[in-house]
């Protein structure tokens, strides 16, 4: 065998080593890209709607209100998955420590995911029924099985007094019935609907056995609406990042605008219970899977703008969104062709 062939042999089986070591060898690296994204007003992969309403019949709407998501590709990633990801116009590379910090599972990433997700839709649900004009205060969130309060009491009722004395926050309402006693009947102060009433309610043992009587009820704090809202997904995606579609999706559903006009928008950002939307992570991917979709309009956060301009698609138009009424006010210059901010 010549030399010229011994090298060549040589160098065959060192790019195959290569080759197989790029093919097999795992990295610290995550791969993000598009995601799946959801219409909230729609229904999910197994058809249960993704915001159920209880109570009330829903409007009749039309058009898209899509969350958009972004892709985690973290197991088993290779050298070679990492190079075609840093090559690739529609994926982002970077280090697994960005996404999963040491010290934390992937199980504890994703647990807190998830709470982060539930927790926005709880500021999601409470920042649409005061952009709504439900009332604010100390309110009836669910009602217990076998609580003598059934019939009398109803979700979204706003507590006001306890046998005349004022309910201010939970705090106080547990002091009030520390005093009472299972079987007493108790005068419960109300709004409902921003009227005030008030109602006699028979008091139950308290589930723990501690002393006093009880309600039978669930209460909460902020805006309270007289039917119930379910929020679907938490099983699906995680991350704080869909508040704000969800709030404008129970607004659609519930409110007295169509917001969308038949449109496909979609978007994304936080958002707390005072309506303020915040930025999120990966936009430029969410805004490819939002184009993907079908999408036409897209609702970004003020604060990331910086990083849409040049990374936007042909063809999708980016509002820019600093709060909850803003975003439903430039849904309605939309559609009547008024001026709206975009990034």
């Amino acid at each position: 065998m010549s030399r010229r062939v011994r090298t060549l042999a040589a160098s065959a089986v060192l790019l195959l080593v290569l080759v197989v070591l790029a093919a097999t060898l795992r990295v610290p690296y995550v791969i993000l890209g598009p995601g799946p994204t959801y219409n909230t007003l729609g229904a999910d992969d197994a058809g249960a709607p993704i915001i159920a309403i209880d109570g009330r019949s829903p409007n009749d709407t039309s058009g898209n209100l899509n969350l958009t998501t972004v892709s985690v590709r973290s197991q088993n990633v290779t050298v070679f998955e990492a190079i075609k990801g840093w090559l690739a116009g529609d994926r982002v590379v970077v280090p697994r420590e960005t996404v999963y910090p040491p010290g934390r599972s992937t199980e504890e990433v994703n647990k807190s995911n998830t709470q982060d997700f539930v927790n926005s839709q709880d500021s999601a649900q409470t920042a649409a029924f005061c952009e709504l004009g439900y009332p604010d205060g100390l309110g009836v969130s669910s009602i217990s099985a076998g609580s003598l309060a059934a019939g009398v009491l109803q979700v979204g009722d706003v507590l006001l007094t306890i046998n005349g004395a004022g309910v201010g926050d939970i705090a106080s309402l547990t002091a009030l019935l520390s005093g009472t006693t299972p079987g007493q009947v108790a005068d419960v102060g109300i709004a409902r609907v921003g009227v005030e009433s008030t109602v006699k309610v028979t008091l139950v043992a308290a589930a723990d056995g501690s002393t006093g009587g009880r309600l039978g009820i669930s209460v909460s704090t902020g805006c309270h609406a007289p039917f119930k809202v379910d929020l679907g997904l938490a099983n699906s995606i995680g991350g704080p990042s869909a508040g704000l579609m969800f709030a404008l999706g129970i607004i659609d559903m519930v409110g007295d605008t169509d917001l969308t006009g038949g449109k496909f928008i979609a978007g994304t950002g936080t958002i707390t219970a005072a309506g303020q939307v915040g930025p999120i992570g990966g936009i430029p991917l969410k805004m490819i899977a939002a184009k993907r979709a079908g999408a036409t309009v897209f609702l970004a956060p003020a604060d990331n703008c910086g990083e849409v301009r040049g990374n936007t698609p042909d063809g999708l138009t980016v509002i820019r969104v600093d709060t909850l009424h803003g975003a439903i006010e430039d849904l309605k210059d939309l559609q009547d062709g008024g001026q709206i901010t975009t990034c």
